[in-house]
């Protein structure tokens, strides 16, 4: 394996996006729950997916307004607030992930998610 081998760092690299570090610690029959979207059940379905999501942020600034990692026994919950910045506007999107370990390997991750109209009154202030 490669990249970070904490767990909440795992589990925060794969909230940010950082597939590369992630990824390799997959446990090979992973389930991700996308809540209100789809489950994508084994590694390469995992795998896919991110390599889907990275591709389609291509030419995309990332930024995080907030991250918070929590850790108890063999879980690790991620909430993120990602601000992603393109040639054609702003999209906030504030998510939470939560990561069940089985050792080393993620067995299993629930995603939820929702967008935040970046011009509504109670979208965060750029930093």
């Amino acid at each position: 394996m490669s990249g970070p081998t904490d767990r909440a760092e795992i589990a925060r690299a794969f909230a940010q996006h950082r597939f590369d570090e992630a990824l390799p610690h997959l446990a090979r029959d992973v389930e991700w729950t996308i809540v209100g979207y789809s489950v994508l059940e084994g590694a390469d379905a995992v795998t896919g997916t991110c390599r889907e999501t990275a591709g389609g942020l291509a030419g995309t600034v990332a930024t995080w307004d907030h991250c918070l990692t929590v850790e108890q026994d063999d879980t690790v919950v991620v909430e993120v607030l990602g601000r992603y910045q393109r040639p054609d506007g702003v999209t906030i999107v504030s998510s939470c992930h939560i990561c069940r370990f089985a050792g080393a390997e993620i067995a299993s991750i629930t995603s939820y998610g929702v967008e935040i109209d970046p011009d509504s009154p109670a979208a965060p202030a750029a930093r």
